[in-house]
């Protein structure tokens, strides 16, 4: 009994032990049915969608299927460079039945040609072969590279934009069996490969396709963008009190920025990668904004100058030591037109940071003008004759009413200030014809415009000399001098006189 307990005990531990073995044999079976590639099963499955099925999967489910569509790269790569063999070995034995035709005559020349010719077919079938087989193997890597733009989605780029090791081997392996390498020594299968790759699918005519894409897509944009700045600039019109410069600024800058998108979805019909791009615009942004504080701050300026409009196009400002009438601006700087035509350009930050001065800022200016008198001339003549002169000037306006006072008793002449108003674009033309008028009137009515001078007396009771503090003769200068012997003359004569009549009395 106990021999047949131990038994039976021994029979269920084996049991056991087989079925344990068994669930863990069909374990590693299932987990190796669930690591298969999913989307692999149909390698001519369109690209997008492929990038639907792939987009619920996690990371480890993408590998998965990248190492799926890796394989079938692989396959297409092995059968391309099987059929470059080919290609080979019918290239030298074409080349051995022209040594041998050349060498025989008769019936073994006529075989050697036709054994030739025969290989000769056959390099050309397998060179449309391998063309077949790169559109295979391109459509391949389009799905491989589907697969790897969602990895990259899913676990992010690395550094500087640059893809995670996990997926490097992946890139490189595409990188090295991609593209057309031709053997320049046989001209036959050069001129072959290329004719094919311009007329397949995946080679020259899916280029031929994007390149037209591309273009049409710019040129899409261009008059898209047309439109908008347009459209833009029609609705800017409808708000009032929006400066030129901001105007100009918002339409410049919707016309780009719908450019800019233009070209992103022109480069994506390039097939190319635009994510990897605007990643890398973002990550040198920094340093680039660090090499370019001066432009930043100019930019800055330029900004705010926009938006608070202390001047605009065709205004005449005074800022920076530089007078003139505003040409243009941008974000970086301002051209202005100085009165004798030349073209100064501004950095919006020296602007900014400084002093502006605006003439036509407003609708209307003052005119100041000085006019001077002689202290013999009548006070109320002169100011009724400048009251007449602004009075009578159709420019100058009524209302502010003008000024015309006595201002100042200065060295050599009674000055008036005469400030008339007028439009800001009359301003010139009314200072000038008004300064005309008032010297006309003057000279007509007699009154005096004086200008500075001094009067000289000479005492003649005493010598100059006399005057001058004692000097040594040596300090004198040769003018003190002869003035001096004038003086005396002078004096002498004069006692000579006053003898000559006394003696006479």
């Amino acid at each position: 009994m106990r021999y047949k307990f131990s038994t039976q005990i021994i029979l269920v531990f084996l049991l056991l032990f087989s079925a344990s073995w068994l669930s863990a044999a069909e374990a590693p079976s299932k987990a190796a049915k669930k690591a298969e590639a999913i989307t692999t099963a149909d390698p001519e499955i369109p690209v997008d969608e492929l990038e639907i099925m792939l987009h619920p999967m996690t990371e480890d489910e993408l590998f998965v299927e990248a190492d799926g569509w890796l394989g079938l790269v692989k396959e297409a790569t092995r059968n391309i460079s099987t059929e470059k063999l080919k290609v080979k070995k019918k290239t030298k034995a074409i080349e051995a039945a022209k040594d041998k035709q050349q060498e025989t005559e008769g019936k073994e020349h006529k075989a050697a040609e036709k054994v030739a010719k025969a290989k000769h077919e056959k390099k050309t079938e397998a060179l449309d072969q391998i063309t077949e087989l790169q559109g295979i193997q391109t459509a391949r890597i389009d799905r491989l590279n589907a697969v790897l733009a969602a990895i990259n989605a899913k676990i992010g780029l690395g550094e500087k934009a640059v893809e995670q090791d996990k997926v490097l081997p992946y890139r490189r392996y595409i990188d090295t069996v991609s593209g057309i390498k031709l053997d320049v020594t046989d001209w036959h299968a050069a001129s072959t490969t290329i004719l094919g790759w311009l007329t397949s699918t995946e080679g020259g005519l899916r280029w031929a396709w994007n390149i037209s894409i591309f273009v049409a897509t710019l040129v899409a944009f261009w008059i898209l963008a047309k439109l908008v700045s347009r459209a833009v600039s029609k609705g800017l019109s409808t708000i009032n009190n929006l400066s030129v410069l901001l105007t100009k600024f918002i339409i410049s800058m919707a016309r780009r920025v719908v450019m800019f998108i233009g070209i992103l979805v022109a480069l994506a019909a390039l097939e190319v990668n635009v994510g990897p791009l605007l990643a890398v615009i973002g990550a040198a942004g920094f340093v680039v904004a660090f090499a370019l504080q001066s432009t930043l701050s100019n930019f800055a300026s330029g900004i705010m100058i926009m938006f608070y409009r202390p001047f605009d196009v065709d205004d005449i400002i005074d800022v920076s030591g530089i007078a003139g009438k505003v040409k243009s601006m941008n974000l970086v700087n301002t051209s202005v037109m100085t009165m004798d035509n030349k073209l100064m350009i501004v950095p919006n930050n020296d602007i900014w940071g400084n002093v502006i001065t605006n003439a036509t800022g407003s609708d209307q200016r003052r005119i100041d003008l000085t006019f001077g008198i002689g202290y013999e001339d009548d006070i109320a003549k002169a100011q009724r004759v400048l009251e007449e002169i602004v009075a009578e000037h159709p420019l100058i306006l009524k209302d502010p009413v003008p000024v015309v006072r006595l201002h100042e008793l200065a060295d050599s002449s009674v000055n008036f200030v005469c400030r008339p108003w007028s439009n800001t674009e009359d301003y010139w033309t009314v200072y000038w014809d008004v300064t005309r008028m008032v010297k006309e009137r003057f000279d007509a009515e007699g009154i005096s415009i004086p200008y500075p001078q001094h009067d000289v007396h000479i005492l003649a009771d005493k010598p100059l000399l006399a005057t001058l503090p004692p000097l040594h003769e040596t300090q004198l200068s040769t003018a003190q001098k002869e003035a001096g012997s004038k003086q005396s003359e002078k004096q002498a004569g004069l006692e000579a006189d006053n003898d000559n009549d006394s003696s006479e009395g």
